[in-house]
């Protein structure tokens, strides 16, 4: 297997990451196979798996923890923080109330004491960066995460936080996670030039773009995705109050995939 250095923190991890979001009742229910098919990853080089808390409403995470009892310490480990985990308004977002309420949610679902990799799944207009930052320095300061990342952000978001880091000297975003596939391309642009720029390492979403690319629809075919089949159409979050495989190198245009 081969690895790269995730952005400028000198570890290395695999040029694929497992994807867990359909881990679970969202996608395979079946538990034991859930976990097979991690073993499997394992099984061939791949050190690097992420997930969130809002897949399946946890029991991503739960699967996880329990594929890798015996394996912890093999694994480079990201989960996400962010989208609502119930009505209650105060259970979602990047305010420091429930991001230090909701990793201890993630540390017991994934049955560890540490996140390699903390993400911000979504940027938020009603949340200070300065306040997210904060909270998730107090994190990195305490043991209970290694790095911070952010995923879906503009390249003016990832300058903002880079910004208030240096400025505030608190912990920095060391990574990225944005949607790219040959229908999705626009990171191209702008996205990936400002990540560069600061050093960030880079783990793409969605590369068969919920299931388009998958060669399951042919033209003539009976039924085709709509957006609500899609997974990713879970996280539009116009709905909502409030506003996936590896890292790359830093040499453009060679950017892995996260398979979800």
């Amino acid at each position: 297997m081969e690895y790269r250095s995730l952005g400028r923190t000198g570890v290395q991890v695999s040029p694929l990451c497992l994807g867990a979001m359909m881990l679970g009742p969202w996608g395979n229910n079946d538990t034991a196979d859930s976990i097979r098919i991690i073993h499997r990853t394992l099984d061939a080089g791949i050190n690097f798996i992420d997930t969130a808390d809002v897949y399946s409403g946890g029991a991503s995470e739960e699967i996880v923890g329990q594929a890798l009892q015996g394996h912890r310490d093999e694994v480079f480990l990201a989960t996400k923080f962010f989208m609502p985990m119930s009505e209650d308004p105060n259970q979602r977002g990047g305010s420091r109330r429930w991001i230090m309420q909701e990793v201890e949610n993630s540390l017991r679902r994934l049955n560890t004491d540490h996140i390699d990799l903390y993400q911000v799944h979504r940027p938020s207009p009603d949340t200070d960066v300065e306040e997210t930052l904060g909270a998730l320095t107090d994190l990195v300061r305490q043991g209970k995460v290694r790095y911070i990342g952010s995923s879906s952000y503009s390249g003016s978001q990832i300058v903002e936080a880079q910004w208030a880091s240096r400025e505030r000297n608190l912990e920095r975003f060391v990574t990225e996670q944005p949607p790219y596939s040959i229908l999705v391309r626009g990171i191209e642009e702008d996205i990936l030039p400002t990540v560069q720029r600061h050093g960030m390492g880079t783990l793409t979403h969605s590369p068969l773009s919920g299931g388009w690319l998958s060669g399951r629809w042919r033209k003539d075919s009976a039924s085709a995705p709509t957006s609500s089949a899609r997974p990713n159409a879970r996280f539009d979050m116009s709905s909502q109050p409030t506003s996936e495989n590896s890292t790359s190198s830093k040499n453009l245009p060679s950017w892995p995939n996260k398979t979800d």
